[in-house]
């Protein structure tokens, strides 16, 4: 399945396969490859990534929900799934796909990036092309924008997603304020589901404070 919640999936199998606690950009850019890939070989645009020569064992079994550590997502991520849902909007879309994840690289220039664009001479501009090359959405779905629901507007306790999308944030960046006591959250009694108080979102929000010449 070649969307953004695949790779972001990947992202999360590497990382722990890695031993690691938290989701860097490397691994969400590997993620992405990998769920271009097939039998380990992403072709993206002009380039041909083999993953193992990237670092990737393509033919691990996933670990099972549950099985592993639970990881997060590094603040470089943040920004990069930030950036990204900024470029999605751009795009018309209100959710993030994997060319969003990808275009969110391009001004990327160390880490695995950097790499690439040494090593397979990767530009900004053919990045780019390459990403809004990819296949769209189905038919169905391509071009909609979910709207939420309509009683949200009313309702105290918002879903992650709602809370996130009336601050205008990516929803990943909303769960790290949560993780990190910035924002306070509930969880529904017996489920694993994060509940938001409407009127708690003004505690990530801070004064702008303007800089004296």
């Amino acid at each position: 399945m070649r969307d953004a919640a695949s790779a972001a999936s990947h992202a999360i199998q590497f990382t722990r396969h890695r031993g690691l606690t938290e989701v860097g950009a490397d691994e969400l850019l590997l993620g992405c490859l990998q769920a271009l890939s097939r039998f380990g070989i992403a072709q993206f645009g002009p380039w041909t990534f083999d993953l193992e020569v990237l670092g990737v064992d393509w033919l691990k079994t996933p670990a099972r929900t549950g099985e592993s550590a639970k990881v997060a997502y590094s603040d470089e991520t943040v920004v990069i799934f930030d950036r990204a849902a900024h470029i999605a909007r751009l795009d018309g879309s209100s959710d993030i796909r994997i060319e969003h994840l990808l275009v969110a690289f391009t001004n990327e220039e160390t880490g695995l990036m950097g790499e690439l664009r040494r090593t397979y001479s990767v530009d900004n501009a053919g990045w780019r092309l390459a990403a809004a090359a990819l296949p769209g959405m189905p038919a169905a779905t391509e071009g909609r924008i979910a709207a939420p629901a309509a009683s949200s507007a009313a309702r105290e306790f918002l879903t992650p997603e709602e809370a996130a999308e009336a601050l205008g944030i990516h929803v990943q960046t909303l769960r790290a304020y949560v993780r990190s006591g910035k924002l306070p959250a509930l969880r529904v009694a017996g489920e694993r589901s994060l509940r938001v108080r409407r009127s708690d979102l003004e505690k990530v929000l801070e004064p702008l404070v303007s800089e004296k010449p």
